[in-house]
């Protein structure tokens, strides 16, 4: 299955990305801010790389 830039889009995809340590790509309006493997996740937000990413206006996509 190619999952190359495919958004994330439920918590099934959040979970399943960090517990396989899937590298992801984060944006705010199409600019590219963060990168990097899921280390926690929240109902408001999503820790990449140490930063913290609000899911209501980030969007998140698979990197490989």
């Amino acid at each position: 299955m190619n999952r190359f830039m495919k958004p994330l889009t439920s918590d099934i995809h959040f979970y399943t990305a960090k517990m396989n340590q899937t590298a992801i790509v984060v944006f705010i309006a199409d600019e590219l801010i963060g990168s990097g493997r899921i280390e926690d996740i929240t109902e408001n937000c999503v820790v990449v790389g140490g930063e913290r990413y609000p899911r209501e206006s980030c969007t998140f996509e698979y990197a490989v």
